[in-house]
C-alpha cells in the first residue's frame, strides 16, 4: 500500500471481470491444496489431520493460500488493467489505519456477541464450538515463536490478502457488471465466509464481510478494510492467547 489517498487516473478502462473471478477462484483452491501437499510431503506430515499439524507446518501451509489471493489479482490486473493499486484502490491514509482497526475490533468485541448469544442457543452450542478453529491454532501457539507465527499467519497475512481479492477483485468486478453496490457488498461478504469452509462461523464472517466492504466502497480503498479485518483478528487472537 502507500500513503496516497487519491487514486491516479486509470490509463485505459479495465477489461477484467466476473469471469477473471470465478476462475481465479478456482485456480486459487487447486494451488493452495497443491502447496499444502507439497508442503506435507516436504516435511514428513503426510496422512496427519489439521489440528495436528506443527504451527510452523501451518504457516507454510497457509501461505500458498495467501500468495494465491494476492497472485491473481495482481495478475488480472496487470495483463487486463492499469495494475493493483489503480484498479482495486490498494492504498491507505493514516486515518484508514486506527478507524478502520477500531471498527473491526469494536465488531468483534459488541456486534458479533450480540449476534451469536441467541443464535448458539438455538442451536444447542456453546462459544467454545464457536472458537474452535481459531482455538486449534492458538492451542500450538508455544513461546514467543509461536505467538509471533500466530500473528503473522491470523492477525497480517489473512486480512491483506483476503482484502486484496474479495474486497478487491471480487467486489469491483461485481460493480464494473452494474451490480447495486448494496448487493455487491454482500454477494462478495457471501463468497467471503463460505471460502472459509466454517458453516457456524459463516453469519460472524458475512456480517464482518459486510462491514469491510462498506469500508472499501465508500472510501474507495482497501485500506481501512485491511485494518478493519486486522483489527477483527487480532481481538481473537489476543483473547486466545492470553486465555
Amino acid at each position: 500500500m502507500t500513503d496516497a489517498s487519491v487514486a491516479p487516473a486509470p490509463a485505459s478502462p479495465p477489461r477484467w471481470g466476473l469471469g477473471d473471478v470465478a476462475a481465479g477462484w478456482l485456480v486459487v483452491q487447486v494451488f493452495a491444496l497443491l502447496w499444502g501437499t507439497l508442503v506435507l510431503g516436504a516435511t514428513g506430515h503426510v496422512g496427519q489431520g489439521f489440528e495436528d499439524l506443527p504451527l510452523s507446518v501451518v504457516a507454510v501451509v497457509q501461505l500458498g493460500l495467501a500468495l494465491g489471493f494476492f497472485a491473481v489479482p495482481w495478475y488480472v490486473t496487470t495483463r487486463k488493467g492499469n495494475g493493483i493499486v489503480v484498479d482495486l484502490g490498494l492504498r491507505a491514509t493514516a486515518h484508514d489505519l486506527w478507524q478502520g482497526g477500531l471498527a473491526g475490533a469494536v465488531l468483534q468485541l459488541v456486534a458479533i456477541p450480540v449476534l451469536y448469544v441467541p443464535l448458539l442457543e438455538v442451536l444447542g452450542k456453546s462459544s467454545s464450538d464457536l472458537e474452535g478453529p481459531a482455538k486449534s491454532l492458538s492451542d500450538r501457539a508455544h513461546g514467543t515463536t509461536g505467538v509471533v507465527l500466530l500473528v503473522v499467519i491470523v492477525g497480517v497475512l489473512a486480512p491483506i490478502f483476503e482484502e486484496i481479492f474479495f474486497r478487491g477483485l471480487v467486489q469491483r468486478a461485481l460493480l464494473k457488471r452494474g451490480v447495486p453496490p448494496g448487493g455487491a457488498i454482500g454477494l462478495t461478504a457471501l463468497v467471503f465466509a463460505i471460502t472459509h469452509f466454517e458453516l457456524l462461523q459463516l453469519p460472524g464472517l458475512l456480517l464482518a464481510g459486510a462491514l469491510f466492504g462498506t469500508l472499501a466502497h465508500r472510501t474507495g480503498r482497501l485500506g481501512p478494510a485491511i485494518a478493519a479485518h486486522v483489527g477483527f483478528n487480532m481481538v481473537t487472537v489476543i483473547a486466545l492467547t492470553m486465555a
